[in-house]
């Protein structure tokens, strides 16, 4: 193995009260990938400053290889002395790095570089960021939230760049989808310590949660063990004092081990306010247009919304996302075209620039509205400070103000007052951005089991994927126009739909370009068939996908024991890398065999 190129070991940090990092560590080695996870508030971005040297840790090892360069992605970048964004980026390169990577890297995160930074809006601030620390190809690349503000061409082409760079990459980020696709290992920071899994993000959730019942189960086995010895002490036959005084010694040890034992922070739980049913038809749009000057936004769309629906809206920035959004709820107005609204609509909005948000107010001021100690939640009233429990904030901060919040409890805030009072239509402009995982979930829960509903703005595929029933989209994705197609299903549904229309386009046209003298092969004809490879893939497909399905069966019955990881964990990594080859390799063999199969039923007309 490698020596590492970054160590931290056994770090400790406390800003007061109860330590942030509690003997918390994080091992570097060139070309790993690593994503680092954990609740709002764990410590990761914290660690991650550590690592860059921003912040020192009261204890523990810190050792960085002395040739190493390291990089960190600034929340709030210093732009003090640069007149453009392009001599900020340029000064993040080392002697001999390439100074046309600052400009390839610009351009494909939306910058020019003659921008002024003193002009930027806190995204366009963050792309340049992201180019000053990415183009000189760091040893060390420390990335904290880098696709906040991005839409979705340019996360997809930052996973990218970052899957094939040569830069050792620690990411920490909300977004599922950009995780499991670059990441390699995973470092899981909870409660002041960390944990490390040599494999990607996608494995993350189902370990965890073996790791949480492991430790559930001996806790239980440790109170068990202190009730038998309590026993033993009151009833048990009068030994020598001395051994009695060693059982009382190893039993007040394992009280206080007990007691002193933290749990794994509690998740959010709660439920949407019930409202009067709405119209079941919600929204009608009819060839509804909207242009700003010469550019078109809109051009003439049309769509029907139903009670129960939760539609998507994806595209880049500067689509027109938030426009046509504001124009299907009323609050802006076409340019032609008509916007109805359905009967016995309440709706609530979760904006994405946060802007009801008054940093001067209080936690309970504004869950409350200026209204005392109590809110009114399904016509229950509810004291503020058990309510803001339920989304995981302390009765302390009740008397906070809201400006001491970070982006993450901000979000979290915002979710709280709007699922407390009754909606039938939820609004919600980029409801992910700061969000951790654990409050995703419950958004993710909340959403689909909405019985009203949902229109919503994103950029996090994989929550499109888990919520929402069509998708709205611009019909060029690159270059968008002011059309705009509705696709059914979430966003990986959107992408297969979109790739069978420009197949049939570009079949169309291929077609269209032959000579009208040449004749397709009449069906049936014996001009041609299917080789003797394809036919005997055809055959013997079936067969081997079946030995794949029974392969990956037997793993997980060996893999369905809930003591394997905690008892043989290699064991169980080992059978986890098998299973995911095997599902793999099926995978595969089954498109093989449906495009052949496809292809025989065309040529056999």
């Amino acid at each position: 193995m490698a020596p590492p190129i970054l160590k931290l070991d056994d770090i400790f940090l406390s800003f007061g009260g109860a330590p942030l990092l509690a003997g918390a560590s994080l091992q570097i080695e060139a070309g790993d990938k690593i994503c680092l996870v954990g609740r709002n508030g764990s410590g990761k971005s914290t660690l991650l400053k550590i690592a860059g040297g921003l912040v020192e840790a009261q204890s523990g090892e810190v050792f960085r290889h002395p040739s190493s360069t390291v990089r960190y992605l600034e929340q709030a970048p210093d732009f003090a002395g640069f007149n453009t964004v392009q001599a900020y980026a340029e000064a993040g390169l080392g002697p001999g790095d390439d100074p046309y990577r600052v400009t390839y890297l610009l351009s494909h995160l939306g910058l020019t570089g003659e921008e002024d930074p003193r002009m930027l809006s806190g995204g366009e601030s963050r792309r340049a960021a992201l180019a000053r620390v990415m183009a000189p190809e760091p040893d060390i690349l420390l990335l904290d939230e880098p696709t906040n503000h991005l839409d979705l061409p340019t996360i997809e082409w930052l996973e990218g760049e970052l899957q094939k760079t040569r830069s050792a990459l620690v990411l920490i980020s909300h977004d599922r989808r950009f995780l499991e696709k670059v990441s390699t290992a995973t470092v899981w920071l909870d409660r002041g310590t960390s944990r490390r899994l040599d494999r990607g993000f996608a494995h993350f959730e189902a370990w965890r949660d073996q790791v949480l019942e492991a430790e559930e189960l001996e806790q239980h086995k440790l109170g068990k063990s202190i009730e038998r010895e309590e026993h033993w002490l009151r009833y048990g036959v009068t030994a020598r004092r001395k051994r009695n005084m060693r059982r009382l010694g190893e039993l007040q040890t394992m009280r206080s081990n007990y007691r002193g034992h933290k749990g794994p922070q509690g998740t959010v739980q709660a439920t949407v306010s019930d409202a009067q049913e709405s119209g079941k038809l919600v929204i009608e749009a009819d060839k509804i247009t909207k242009s700003f000057g010469e550019r078109a936004i809109v051009t003439p769309f049309s769509i029907r919304v139903h009670r129960g629906d939760c539609i998507g809206l994806v595209g880049p920035n500067g689509a027109g996302k938030t426009t046509l959004l504001k124009m299907l709820t009323g609050q802006l107005a076409p340019d032609s075209g008509t916007v109805k609204l359905g009967t016995n609509l309440e709706i609530a909005t979760l904006d994405q620039k946060r802007e009801d948000l008054d940093p001067e107010d209080t936690l309970a001021n504004y869950l409350t509205d200026g209204r005392g100690e109590n809110l009114l939640v399904n016509g229950e009233q509810r004291h503020v400070t058990g309510y803001m429990k339920e989304f995981l904030f302390q009765p302390e901060q009740a008397r906070t103000p809201i400006r001491n919040l970070s982006g993450g409890e901000r979000a979290r805030l915002m979710l709280a007052r709007i699922l407390s009072r009754p909606t039938n239509l939820l609004i919600l402009d980029e409801p992910t951005n700061d969000l951790d995982i654990e409050t995703l979930d419950l958004l993710q829960e909340i959403v689909a089991g909405f019985p009203g509903t949902v229109i919503l703005v994103s950029h996090d595929r994989d929550f499109l994927d888990r919520t929402v029933t069509s998708t709205i989209a611009p019909a060029v994705p690159d270059a968008p126009d002011g059309r705009w197609i509705e696709y059914a299903g979430g966003y990986s549904d959107m992408l297969v739909q979109r790739k069978g229309a420009l197949e049939e386009r570009r079949k169309a046209e291929k077609a269209a370009e032959k000579p009208k003298t040449q004749e397709a092969p009449a069906p049936g004809s014996s001009k041609v068939k299917l080789s003797f490879k394809q036919k005997f893939a055809l055959e013997n497909l079936p067969k081997e996908m079946a030995k794949a399905e029974a392969e990956i069966a037997k793993r997980e019955q060996v893999m369905a024991d809930p003591n394997l990881f905690t008892r043989d964990p290699a064991a169980f990594n080992r059978l986890a890398s098998e299973m995911e080859k095997l599902r793999a390799g099926l995978t595969k063999m089954e498109e093989e065999w449906l495009e052949l199969e496809m292809l025989r039923e065309e040529l056999e007309g």
